[in-house]
């Protein structure tokens, strides 16, 4: 059955194809224990560019967790590469961070013009974009890009 038949089906039916609902909530798993990881690169990021370097501190103050929350992410970020934590100064990103930064940003800018094109109001479709641009899949993306460089 093709994914449009599939598709088809499922709205008909309610209920899709065994093997579709698995991938679906796979990708859906996956790109939740992804998300809290650019959230953290794309903040240190932003305070790198405002400030020179990231502080726990203020990375904990702007994403409203205590301290050690923040120390833990930082051992997570620091084995996969993408930061540096530097004794007696702040974290900063390493070129995997930086690339991942990059593109979490613009995947959020993206999210954000789209819904701001459909006309969600600027402050709701930032908020909204913050969730979405980690689920959202490259084609959907892609289609939200298309979208928005076609709209007046």
């Amino acid at each position: 059955m093709s994914k449009h038949e599939n598709i088809s089906r499922s709205i008909e039916t309610g209920l899709i194809d065994a093997d579709a609902q698995v991938e679906s909530f796979r990708q859906t798993r996956n790109n939740r224990r992804t998300e809290l990881v650019e959230d953290y690169v794309e903040l240190i990021a932003d305070l790198m560019e405002d400030g020179g370097e990231a502080r726990q501190v203020d990375i904990a103050h702007r994403l409203g967790v205590a301290q050690p929350t923040v120390a833990k992410m930082l051992k997570r970020l620091i084995s996969e590469g993408y930061v540096q934590q530097r004794r007696y100064r702040g974290i900063f990103l390493t070129d995997a961070g930086r690339k991942l930064a990059e593109l979490c940003r613009e995947r959020h800018q993206i999210v954000e013009s789209f819904l701001c094109a459909i006309g969600v109001s600027p402050e709701t479709a930032r908020i909204d974009a913050e969730g979405m641009e980690h689920h959202a899949s490259a084609e959907t993306i892609e289609a939200f890009k298309n979208f928005v460089s076609r709209s007046p």
